[in-house]
């Protein structure tokens, strides 16, 4: 086989994840990847559109932090290699292509510079998994493929290729309106304000848009708790980007909520919050907006860390 050749972009490190039918196959191809060398970051087994949402999630993440690189690549298995390649591609800058063949590995990288890699366990047996793989991770963009016969592509399809990289990055990314925003009535209403910490709960802060009955756009910063509280009014919130967990104490439920998920919790209802990532919500109260606390920040970590080693 043909020594690695890889981007100046990209770095020897995959992000992977696969469900219940894709673990066999992909299990083999992280031993795989780990003898050749790879840095593998295993997100291990979940749903096929849950764990294709985290890989895809955070190769998108990278790229907007480092768009310069290095970047990391993405290898996700399920039963057919199609379910995980659809949420995958819901984000911008990731380009997800299910391959059943060495020739679908070289087109996918030399003309649409793919940066997941999809496979099926069954369509495909360990050792094509891995022959599939491999060809993938050493094709570079614009490589002599089957698409081209074998042959360099020409100047002109060579430049169009060149220049579909930024083209495809700009459909991803949301027009902005005359005010410099993206057209969201709530995004609009934030910009126009500064934001003031919260000093009851560290980590977050907030622009309130309304005073009674209360409304505002709040922040919370990765890794921030709301220890376990309620409020004389119920509250309606829309997350408008990254993720918490919300436990309602009360009523023994939990919520994991991400970008346009919606969440009424009555008045009276204890709840306690985690932020996974930097998050940002909208939120509305039946009335002026008030806080009465059921436990301090220490209890509400260990509980959160409780709640996760069970």
């Amino acid at each position: 086989m043909a020594d690695l050749v890889v981007d100046r972009k990209e770095t020897r490190r995959v992000i992977t994840g696969a469900d219940g039918f894709g673990l066999p196959l992909q299990a083999a191809l992280v031993e795989h990847l780990r003898q050749k060398g790879y840095e593998v970051v295993d997100l291990g087994v979940d749903k096929y559109y849950s764990v294709a949402t985290e890989v895809g999630k955070r190769l998108a993440d990278e790229k907007k932090q480092s768009p310069d690189g290095p970047l990391s690549r993405g290898l996700l298995v399920c039963g057919t290699g199609v379910g995980v390649s659809i949420f995958a591609n819901k984000f911008g800058g990731v380009y997800a292509v299910n391959c059943r063949s060495t020739d679908d590995a070289i087109n996918a990288r030399s003309i649409n510079n793919s940066n997941v890699i999809t496979l099926g366990s069954q369509a495909s047996s360990v050792e094509e998994g891995k022959k599939i793989l491999d060809t993938w991770l050493e094709t570079p963009f614009k490589a002599p493929c089957p698409a081209s016969d074998g042959r360099p592509w020409n100047d002109e399809i060579g430049q169009f290729l060149d220049s579909s990289i930024g083209e495809m990055e700009k459909i991803s990314e949301p027009a902005l309106d005359n005010n410099g925003t993206h057209g969201c009535a709530i995004c609009s209403l934030a910009n126009k304000r500064e934001f003031e910490n919260v000093a009851i709960m560290p980590g977050g802060s907030w622009r309130i848009v309304r005073e009674d009955p209360t409304s505002a756009v709040v922040k919370f910063k990765a890794g921030s708790l709301e220890p376990a509280h309620h409020h004389t009014f119920g509250h309606d919130l829309i997350v408008t980007s990254g993720t918490k967990t919300v436990w309602n104490l009360s009523t023994n439920e939990k919520f994991d909520l991400g970008p346009g998920d919606f969440l009424y919790t009555p008045a009276g209802d204890v709840h306690r919050v985690q932020y996974h990532e930097d998050t940002e919500f909208f939120i509305r109260w039946d009335g002026h907006w008030d806080i009465l606390l059921d436990e301090d920040l220490d209890t509400a970590a260990a509980a959160v860390k409780a709640a996760h080693e069970s």
